[in-house]
């Protein structure tokens, strides 16, 4: 059967108009499924990567900055609808603070970026077709964004879901949309190639990209690191950052025993009787930050070598096929992770950078953050830590999961600058001008409201 679905699978692709060689690139992860490879990388077979280069050791000068920021495109995964918090837009166009979306504030980076180097630093988002539309109107506003010759934005391609039981692609006649998923953001590759948006930018004189989240509004164009990524030779680098006790998720570098080669091990290739060393802060001291840094012709050769497949690592990633219906039928999405590409590049390398370039929005909790007074927007629109310490924040999900609950029940932020943590269980309503010192945490059975101006520190219970 796995054959048939296969050859299903592919005619679904290219009836849809999917580029062919996604379409080969999908066909080779099958492949790969159908003989039961997992994607697993066991414990046993990596070490831990414990002496990463440091950037706080890297000298550049302006000059060296300036020139290789010139040469360097700004990549953004823009994909995401973020409907793990409630929206159904672009993800991109959330307001993070200061009445300025995600979208807003990466736009003004670029732009502050530009001037202050007097660097080209063409911007390109990979877009998904759920955020295409909602992003390129967005942008309207910044109508020096783009750079002569260069679209503000490619595709990332579709594939089928996969029935988990036959491996065909799966029919939802309820909603015929949820029979697709992308491939991860390991398709970066593939649609740079084949949008033409790589030839565009070789031909345009650009020589490195530098490609992150959408979502992490701390990866700001930086020419130190552009300056010592040029001079390092290297054709592929990955940003890392030291881990905390707090760092559970997220991939990490490890050297592969059989060959001594850098690795990307994600959660999904992790088995789950070994999560306790992959979550090991010490075993594991480092994670990876999804901010690349890769040559263009590097690239260029290595997918004119392969036909178009980077052959990055499998990631089987099993849900079901209406992510919101956990009776629905069982699937497989083929996904792998651009990070994964520092095992295709012969000399690759990685770099410890300061925590300030990871700063993610997944959880409304990372987003009170942001919205509060422990950052500040500059004018460069980089947010600045107004604190040593970071007050760790944890919302009940019931009641703020969604944006929309979590801007009803907290439209003003809190004062966080003298908080180590702020624990919220049940529905509580902030009023303006709350202040939280040291550690706080908020139990209720049934809503309450904050009055203005309350000092909140140590255990508050409200009214039964």
């Amino acid at each position: 059967m796995s054959e048939e679905g296969l050859e299903a699978a592919r005619q679904k692709m290219s009836k849809a108009g999917v580029d062919p060689v996604a379409i080969d690139v999908f066909t080779s992860y099958y492949h790969q499924l159908e003989t039961g490879d997992t994607g697993l990388i066991r414990e046993d077979t990596i070490s831990p990567l414990t002496d990463p280069p440091m950037l706080d050791d890297v000298e550049v000068s302006d000059e060296q900055g300036a020139e290789a920021l010139d040469k360097t495109v700004i990549i953004k995964l823009n994909g995401g609808l973020g409907t793990s918090m409630g929206l159904d837009r672009a993800k991109s166009l959330l307001e993070v603070r200061d009445g300025k979306s995600f979208l807003d504030i990466i736009a003004t980076q670029v732009l502050s970026a530009r001037r202050q180097f007097g660097a080209r630093l063409p911007l390109v988002f990979m877009n998904s077709f759920n955020t295409r539309e909602d992003t390129l109107k967005a942008l309207e506003k910044y109508p020096d964004l783009a750079v002569e010759g260069l679209d503000l934005d490619f595709l990332q391609n579709q594939e089928p879901k996969l029935d988990a039981e036959t491996l065909a692609p799966v029919e939802w006649d309820k909603d015929p949309s949820l029979e697709w998923c992308p491939p991860g953001h390991g398709d970066l590759y593939t649609a740079l190639l084949g949008s033409g948006v790589l030839d565009k930018l070789l031909e345009a004189g650009f020589t490195y990209a530098s490609v992150s989240n959408g979502d992490n509004l701390g990866a700001v164009p930086d020419a130190r690191l552009a300056g010592w990524f040029a001079a390092s030779g290297a054709p592929y680098a990955a940003e890392l950052c030291r881990r905390t006790i707090n760092d559970k998720k997220g991939g990490h570098l490890a050297i592969r025993k059989s060959d001594g080669q850098l690795i990307l091990r994600d959660t999904a290739q992790t088995a789950a009787e070994e999560m306790e060393y992959f979550t090991d802060e010490n075993r594991h001291p480092y994670f990876h930050t999804n901010n690349l840094w890769f040559d263009l012709e590097a690239l260029k050769k290595v997918l004119d070598e392969r036909h178009g497949v980077m052959g990055l690592q499998l990631i089987r990633n099993e849900k079901t096929v209406d992510p919101k219906d956990s009776s629905s039928t069982p699937v497989i999405q083929i996904e792998s992770a651009m990070g994964g590409a520092i095992e295709v590049f012969e000399g690759a390398t990685c770099i410890c950078v300061d925590r300030s370039r990871f700063l993610p929005v997944k959880t409304t909790n990372e987003l009170l953050l942001l919205r509060s007074d422990v950052y500040d927007l500059d004018e460069s629109a980089h947010l600045v830590k107004m604190t040593d310490d970071t007050c760790a924040v944890d919302l009940d999900k019931k009641f703020y999961k969604k944006v929309g609950d979590f801007t009803d029940r907290i439209p003003e932020p809190p004062s966080l600058r003298k908080a180590t943590s702020l624990t919220v269980k049940g529905d509580w309503t902030f009023g303006a001008g709350v202040v939280v010192e040291s550690d706080a945490t908020l139990s209720t059975q049934k809503p309450q409201t904050i009055p203005d101006g309350t000092v909140l520190t140590g255990e508050i219970t409200g009214q039964k």
